[in-house]
């Protein structure tokens, strides 16, 4: 891989508002699930970096939290600024739309894209399309709101659209060494991706009832040959979204704990034990110094 002159290496980032696909996006670029992804909007917190390494070319993806246009908290505020600095540090922009669907949050974040990187329009969710012909008015009205080097429908779920979506992207890394080992996914550690899996699995078996201001610590993470033993803490804003998680004599809690174990133990390769507690801070996620000691930018 090394050896080859033409060999491409380069930082990607994937921007949008919430719940366009970002996150399904990268996993599917990756090949892995990197980056939680759940119905729900805004559960993204941090920048997850995905690494994709093919023959002539290694992709350095950045999944920015979808830019918050609601409610002006601390947590907010990290996560709009984690999106700013992203986007003056990268070789090129994927902004993320919904096929047929652009409104006022996808302007906002368009408005924030720099003019000095190239912008590719990815128009996501494709495949929900019925009529083809009911979109091209659709991508002729998006397409002129700036200046785009490249526009590519596609779905995030099809193989064989994520393939051609990599082809358009290289043109636009540098030529150079790869950053990365051929076999790297993440620059995170395991340690960040427990916790982004057991985040994920609160979101996704509590729906709409838990606000998003919940999130979880890894108190301890250590490890004893193949075997990883993590303790975990979700932290939430009151009693009642304790009762949530925990459900009908502790049911949702046991499904949470043991869907996250087990993914954990697919990512990791290895068996994991998980302990899992809850615990009750009001006002955590309005706390500016409370926020970096969580782990927010």
């Amino acid at each position: 891989m090394n050896d080859k002159t033409d060999f491409r290496c380069g930082t990607v980032a994937i921007v949008g508002r919430p719940n366009v696909g970002k996150s399904t996006l990268l996993n599917a670029l990756v090949g892995q699930k990197i980056s939680i992804t759940s119905r729900k909007a805004q559960t993204t917190r941090h920048r997850i970096t995905g690494i994709c390494t093919t023959d002539d070319a290694q992709y350095i993806f950045v999944d920015t939290p979808g830019f918050q246009t609601r409610h002006a908290t601390a947590l907010n505020r990290s996560l709009n600024r984690a999106v700013t600095s992203t986007l003056s540090s990268v070789d090129v922009v994927m902004f993320v739309i919904e096929a047929g669907n652009f409104g006022p949050d996808d302007e906002k974040v368009l408005k924030l894209l720099p003019d000095n990187t190239p912008v590719l329009l990815i128009v996501n969710k494709f495949d929900r399309i019925a009529d083809r012909a009911e979109i091209l008015p659709f991508l002729k009205r998006v397409g002129d709101l700036r200046d785009f080097r490249e526009i590519v429908p596609l779905s995030a779920k099809r193989p064989d659209d994520t393939q051609r979506l990599l082809g358009v992207l290289r043109p636009y890394l540098l030529e150079g060494e790869p950053i990365y080992g051929e076999d790297d996914l993440t620059d995170r550690s395991e340690r960040f991706m427990a916790a982004e899996i057991l985040r994920e699995k609160v979101f996704r078996w509590t729906g709409d009832e838990l606000p998003y201001t919940s999130t979880v610590i890894i108190d301890k993470f250590e490890q004893e040959g193949d075997l990883r033993r993590v303790f975990a803490t979700i932290l939430v804003d009151r009693d009642s979204h304790k009762a949530m998680i925990i459900g009908n004599k502790g049911a949702k809690l046991k499904q949470i704990s043991t869907d996250a174990r087990l993914d954990m133990a697919k990512l990791f390769d290895g068996p994991v034990y998980l302990e899992v507690w809850i615990k009750v801070k009001g006002g955590w996620a309005d706390n500016e110094a409370g926020l970096r000691a969580y782990g927010y930018e």
